[in-house]
């Protein structure tokens, strides 16, 4: 195996073709993309390969013939025609700064214009792309393509709240300018995360075609597990298959299960396994969301939304559920279809992804990595020799190792979500078998970790005050009988943790 011969962040077609890097034919999809309409939306999580397909998307454009040779376009294109084409990118920059999408449109478009030996005296950036658009058109007596990766990024200054919306309203203007210069215009795409299709950022392109969950397109980022014999069957020599699955499959949109590009491609470059595409960004916002909208980590494997709240993203407030989709925390695990509106089941998309996002939720919460570390550590070693006594111990320092400030602040005073979060984050930490159940908002959680032969059941309340005189019944005991299946000894434990006490209060085993 040639690790260079692996595209690791290389987002340019033309360099991975003719470097020889290997590639995943995608270019089946832009036959099917060019008949879904004119003005195209296609959100994916980052990490994905969005500006990969869109690069591709110029060079079929400009008629680079020789680099789609072998590939599945070849034969059915016609190479005679090119279009001139334009290329926008808001993917870098500090967007908080005010001044930084004026000065970067006007960058991109004066590169844009010296390499059409053309000038432009427009005294704003909408008005600079309209006459450049045009001048190509009459110049090249074929319209434009005009490919915007990234074009939500702006926007997405969410704890800059002046500043994003003034990032909207600049992009909206800009936007605008594709309904208005449509006879000079071929072809347009626009990537990005968040899917803004229903906001008043497109107000002036009324046939927008939002591709994001239209089964034809499930695939057209990520790869499939066919790609992945195909295109890789040398570096997947001594790797564990089933735990490629476990690790990185998953993620869905309405189509075939995928598997997110950096995920695989770091893993056939250092030969183990590992939250690869987790430690390219921090899910700090995300957390903070959780933990502030009392929300509770346990709750986040299994939620539901329909398409219109999956296509939000509001300067001042984007619901959690759309943020945790649309940043790849979670995938559609399923649909519903009610009259006129179909609801998507939300989860996981994997157990490294599920694994990542609770240690941060702990992280958060605890504020102390090398306690929170050498408390997983002792949590494997008790569940590993069932020590029950052990496990008492150690959830009374699960809540004993918070600082005090954050039982205090009014983040987490009286705040139920954030006990049954710590418990059951940390259990998530492992990468365990988990199933949730009951978790109803109050301070009560069901749920059965499988450990090897041994499935706990544990049922965890978050109670005002000790509770004194007789136990509770237990609340797991009805529970049992489902796991109890062929091998499976089933250990039945209720917990109950003092809010005033901040303390467990209650181990009962059953």
């Amino acid at each position: 195996m040639t690790p260079t011969r692996l595209p690791i962040g290389i987002q340019t077609f033309r360099e991975i073709r003719e470097a020889g890097h290997r590639y995943v034919d995608k270019t089946a999809h832009l036959r099917r993309l060019f008949n879904a309409g004119k003005h195209i939306l296609l959100t994916r999580p980052r990490r994905f390969g969005k500006s990969l397909f869109l690069d591709t998307c110029r060079n079929l454009f400009e008629g680079n013939e020789g680099l789609f040779r072998g590939l599945d376009i070849h034969r059915h294109w016609d190479w005679s025609v090119r279009h001139p084409t334009l290329r926008l990118t808001f993917g870098a920059g500090d967007f908080t700064d005010p001044r930084s999408l004026p000065v970067q449109l006007a960058s991109q478009l004066e590169a844009a214009e010296r390499r059409f030996g053309l000038s432009s005296d427009a005294a704003c950036g909408p008005q600079r792309l309209a006459g450049l658009v045009a001048a190509l058109h009459r110049r090249t007596g074929r319209p434009v393509a005009i490919l915007v990766d990234e074009y939500d990024n702006p926007v997405d200054a969410l704890g800059h709240l002046p500043t994003a919306r003034a990032n909207c309203d600049s992009l909206r203007r800009l936007y605008a300018v594709f309904e208005e210069a449509d006879p000079h215009i071929a072809f347009t795409l626009f990537t990005g995360v968040s899917n803004l299709a229903k906001s008043s950022l497109f107000a002036g392109v009324e046939d927008l075609v939002d591709i994001t969950l239209d089964p034809a397109f499930a695939t057209v980022c990520g790869f499939t597990e066919r790609e992945l014999d195909t295109a890789f069957a040398a570096e997947l020599a001594g790797l564990d298959r089933s735990a490629i699955r476990e690790s990185y499959l998953g993620y869905r949109w309405l189509g075939e299960r995928v598997y997110n590009p950096w995920d695989i491609l770091l893993l056939l470059r250092r030969r183990r396994f590992g939250p690869h595409w987790c430690e390219t960004g921090s899910p700090s916002l995300l957390v903070r969301r959780i933990i502030d909208g009392r929300l509770g980590s346990s709750a986040l494997g299994n939620m539901t939304a329909d398409g219109d709240l999956l296509r939000t993203l509001d300067v001042d407030h984007t619901p959690t559920e759309a943020l945790l989709f649309q940043t790849g925390y979670l995938t559609i695990a399923g649909k519903t279809d009610l009259p006129g509106k179909p609801i998507y089941r939300l989860a996981y998309p994997n157990r490294v992804v599920r694994q990542n996002l609770h240690e941060s939720v702990l992280r958060h919460l605890v504020k102390d990595t090398t306690r929170q570390m050498a408390n997983l550590l002792r949590l494997h070693e008790l569940l590993e020799v069932n020590d029950l006594e052990g496990l008492r111990s150690l959830f009374q320092a699960f809540f004993a190792d918070i600082p005090d400030e954050r039982y205090k602040s009014a983040e987490v005073a009286g705040h139920d979500a954030f006990c049954t979060s710590v418990f059951h984050s940390y259990f998530a930490s492992l990468g365990l078998d988990i199933t949730v159940e009951g978790d109803d908002g109050d301070g009560r959680l069901d749920m059965a970790v499988r450990f090897g032969d041994r499935v706990y059941v544990f049922g965890f309340s978050v109670v005002e005050a000790p509770r004194s005189g007789a136990a509770a019944p237990p609340r797991t005991t009805h529970r049992a009988d489902r796991y109890r299946d062929a091998g499976n000894t089933v250990v039945l434990i209720d917990v109950q943790f003092s809010m005033a006490t901040r303390e467990v209060v209650g181990f009962e085993v059953h």
